[in-house]
């Protein structure tokens, strides 16, 4: 379409809603305040946000809640119990760590839209355990469902699984279940206070976890997930065990996630070098 068409002005976007209103709709501000703050941001020339917590009327807190409605950039209230302090990304946090992990986002973007075929799923790897995979895994898979992009998380970590307890969920149906066969990708959760992200738990652990990822079962699944979302990320086990290289093979790409003091150079360089999908590698510092 040319700019030049009389019609064109028509096709922009509506204006977003102003966020006092978003503010009085959600019970945080009244009208009569509203009137006040509006006085002051006239009579000063300031943002409605910065006039109201001068005035004393809304916190921070209520700005952040406001524009996340406003811009439809889902994050939770500070404190939020729903899920782990852990998952800094879901309150909107504006920490470096949670900045880099934003660079990140958007340089596996930058890859994906240079490789268009390639599918849209990522392995979250490491050589060892406790170097915080589980971590960036869940932090990532927010940041990529605020941009209104479907995402799916995948807990393939079968022995010592932790997306449930990041994301306050119940562990009893997932993973374990849906290559065993009981269940199929209906059993992933929707998680209603992040909206776009969809996470399935790794489920109940079962006595045989490495038979069940060796399973045509998985990359079936896989196949089906990236089908189905914009984004597939997967938290794998640490590389300690050959299930994670195997998982990986069934993505489109895979980071390596280290962190100092944990694995050794060798051990990570080990692990790299026989991922033949590796996009990158993150330092893990949290």
């Amino acid at each position: 379409m040319k700019l030049s068409q009389p019609h064109a002005v028509e096709e922009f976007p509506v204006p977003l809603r102003t966020l006092g209103a978003i503010l009085i709709e959600a019970g945080r501000l009244s009208p009569a305040q509203a009137v006040l703050v509006m006085q002051l941001q006239k009579q000063q020339g300031l943002r409605f946000g910065d006039a109201a917590c001068q005035l004393g009327i809304l916190q921070a807190e209520d700005i952040r809640f406001g524009l996340s409605l406003q811009f439809e950039h889902s994050s939770l209230a500070s404190g939020d119990a729903s899920v782990a302090s852990e998952v800094m990304a879901a309150f909107g946090s504006q920490h470096p760590l949670v900045e880099g992990l934003r660079d990140l986002r958007s340089q596996v973007m930058l890859r994906w839209t240079a490789q268009p075929a390639r599918p849209k799923s990522l392995a979250l790897v490491s050589a060892r355990r406790g170097e915080g995979k589980s971590f960036i895994a869940a932090n990532l898979a927010v940041l990529f469902s605020q941009l209104g992009l479907r995402t799916l998380l995948i807990d393939a970590d079968l022995m010592h699984p932790r997306q449930h307890d990041l994301f306050r969920l119940d562990n009893r149906v997932g993973l374990s279940s849906v290559l065993g066969g009981l269940t199929g990708l209906q059993a992933a959760v929707s998680l209603e206070k992040l909206p776009g992200l969809v996470l399935l738990p790794a489920g109940p652990t079962a006595p045989n976890p490495r038979e069940l990822l060796s399973r045509p079962l998985l990359p079936s699944l896989l196949s089906q997930a990236i089908q189905a979302f914009d984004v597939v990320l997967v938290d794998t086990p640490s590389a300690a065990l050959p299930d994670a290289l195997m998982i990986a093979s069934n993505v489109g790409a895979s980071i390596l996630v280290s962190r100092p003091n944990a694995a050794t150079v060798a051990q990570s360089a080990a692990l790299a070098g026989s991922l033949d999908n590796l996009f990158g590698a993150v330092v893990n510092e949290f």
